[in-house]
């Protein structure tokens, strides 16, 4: 079977472009009346803060700005290099793609390869969300305890916002986007060998590490219950 990288390319481009096409804003309801509340703004809704957590405790669909900040911090931000560093290990010594072999070229192939299915993932997911009109963004848990917000880390992980009252839906976007990255890596820059079943099992742990990344946003970055609130503060 011929390989899909010259088509791959394009057609993800054209997805692409056809989200990013300028969408009508549409004034929110503010809740319980039918008077309209301002669109937060890039600064006034930080990313990966839950804009719904505040005073009224009312959700606020978050603008165009806050959803690209959003994306550029996934595609290209800590979470993702530091995901692919660490499969990029896994990989070294599991000896993932023989043909690369192994040493600091060898690692670095694998560091390029995961980083580039990381920004694969993240733009497709952005792309798919755009199209859907869904909500993506990461948003922690209002509630305490361990447990709690680990479940509440791993169901975001398939779930997102919808709608002007930005309930919570079981998100095409969120499930699709891993195997988009998992898939254009077997069939595009892996060796000929590989197929679309590895691009489906790559696909899975992907959508695994996707869930570790909510995790890290859950506990790690930004908000007044993490260990790094000033740098999330700048952000």
């Amino acid at each position: 079977m011929m390989k899909i990288s010259r088509v791959a390319a394009p057609l993800f481009a054209a997805i692409l472009g056809f989200a990013l096409v300028p969408r009508a804003i549409h004034a929110q309801g503010s809740s319980g009346s039918g008077s309209s509340a301002q669109e937060p703004s890039a600064s006034s809704a930080p990313t990966h803060v839950q804009p719904g957590q505040k005073a009224s405790n009312v959700y606020q669909r978050p603008s165009r700005a806050v959803t690209l900040h959003n994306y550029l911090f996934d595609s290209f931000g800590p979470y993702s290099l530091g995901t692919a560093a660490l499969a990029a290990g896994i990989n070294q010594a599991t000896d993932t793609v023989p043909e690369w072999g192994q040493g600091m070229s060898g690692y670095g192939q694998r560091v390029a390869s995961n980083y580039g299915i990381e920004i694969v993932t993240h733009t497709a997911r952005y792309a798919l969300a755009e199209i859907f009109r869904e909500d993506t963004i990461y948003y922690r848990c209002d509630c305490s305890g361990i447990f709690s917000r680990s479940l509440h880390a791993l169901h975001a992980t398939v779930t997102a916002r919808r709608g002007e009252d930005g309930h919570v839906v079981l998100s095409f976007p969120k499930i699709a986007a891993p195997y988009a990255g998992g898939m254009t890596a077997a069939l595009g820059w892996y060796p000929s060998r590989y197929s679309a079943s590895d691009g489906f099992r790559m696909g899975n742990y992907n959508l695994l590490a996707q869930g570790a990344q909510n995790l890290a946003l859950e506990f790690l970055y930004g908000g007044p219950h993490t260990l790094l609130p000033r740098f999330h503060g700048k952000h």
